[in-house]
């Protein structure tokens, strides 16, 4: 923003609604000049439309999926080609949007950028995130809200699972373009790859130009092949083994091979990498060499749905905070270790005080497992 932008930011933040002929005659500019300078500003992120509506400074944007996660579960042995008698639960899904319940949950100012239908389940879908997430980036379209239905057998194990995700290949680079102050006006983006690559790819090369924090999350191993080579500028990558294989063309089977994913993938330009295990816990890597191990506590696991996303609300909430690279991968594991004791994909329970209190539990210096 150069002196006449700032200018005319100041004049129009302390007045909306002034007009463009008394920009000029403020400034002593002329009204086309005042336009160029609002044009400038607008692409830049730091006026929204043509009311000049100043963005709304928010923690974190999350930006990328929101559907309906519904799981049905036969009670007796699955039958193809016929009724089978069955039990149904349905939940809020998308990983971009339980990062972002789980952040407002802990006390961020978090918004959310994703794309649902103009249908019950996305009517649904958005009073139910509304509660702890600014809604107002993103889109209700004339499409069907995204679902994730998993078919389970009588043992619980999946049978078989449909997606429906249409609506996310709908996301374009010139809707991105026209929501980019609510990117300008964050302190960390965390994106999933639900979106197409290209959009993806203007993501993460705006972000790297305008030096804002950037967090990506990966949905699932064929999706974190739509992310480009260079992911330069990217502040944290946080993927499990199967996407670090997928993401490195590497075969993950010991200790040494993490490390060397981890070190592959800060080549192509991130600065924090992580890579969780399962059970086994995390390992972090940086570009300025720090490097450990998570092991998490042992608890009582009710349901690991959910998990990945909290780990990742964790580390970002710690990071925001101030925390080392280490403690915001400890914070991370704990925020996990608090969802998988629930049957919930995000805990209702969370908030940033028992965060707080479970990280004393876990990690107090005397029981310091690290």
């Amino acid at each position: 923003m150069n002196e006449k932008e700032s200018i005319i930011y100041q004049l129009i933040k302390e007045d909306p609604f002034i007009s463009q002929n008394d920009l000029a005659s403020k400034t002593g500019l002329s009204r086309s000049a005042v336009a160029g300078y609002i044009s400038s500003l607008t692409k830049q992120g730091n006026l929204l439309g043509r009311a000049y509506i100043l963005p709304k400074k928010n923690d974190v944007l999350c930006v990328g999926g929101a559907n309906i996660d519904r799981k049905i579960q036969v009670l007796d042995q699955l039958q193809y080609g016929t009724s089978n008698p069955a039990s149904s639960t349905q939940s809020c899904g998308g990983v971009a949007r339980n990062i972002s319940e789980n952040l407002g949950r802990l006390g961020c100012q978090t918004a959310l950028l994703t794309v649902v239908g103009d249908d019950k389940e996305g009517e649904w879908l958005t009073d139910s995130t509304s509660s702890f997430v600014d809604m107002t980036p993103s889109q209700i379209l004339s499409a069907t809200t995204g679902t994730y239905t998993a078919i389970l057998d009588e043992q619980g194990e999946m049978a078989v699972a449909l997606a429906d995700m249409y609506i996310y290949d709908t996301v374009t680079e010139e809707s991105i373009e026209k929501r980019w102050g609510y990117f300008a006006s964050a302190e960390m983006i965390v994106l999933d790859t639900n979106f197409p690559d290209n959009v993806l790819r203007q993501i993460i090369n705006r972000c790297r130009e305008e030096n804002i924090p950037l967090c990506i999350t990966p949905v699932s191993s064929p999706k974190i092949k739509k992310l480009p080579e260079s992911l330069k500028g990217v502040t944290w990558l946080i993927c499990n083994k199967d996407e670090a294989e997928a993401l490195t063309n590497l075969k993950i089977e010991s200790e040494e091979d993490y490390s060397e994913a981890a070190k592959h993938i800060l080549g192509k330009g991130v600065q924090k990498v992580i890579i969780t295990r399962g059970s086994k816990g995390i390992i972090y890597s940086t570009i300025i060499g720090e490097t450990g191990t998570i092991t998490p506590p042992k608890t009582d696991v009710v349901d690991v749905t959910g998990a990945g996303d909290s780990l990742v609300s964790g580390v970002i909430f710690a990071h925001l905070k101030g925390f080392s690279t280490e403690d915001a991968c400890k914070f991370g594991v704990t925020c996990s270790s608090m969802t998988i004791q629930t049957s919930d994909t995000v805990s209702p329970n969370l908030n940033d005080q028992k965060l707080q209190d479970a990280y004393n539990q876990f990690f107090s210096k005397e029981n310091d497992i690290c």
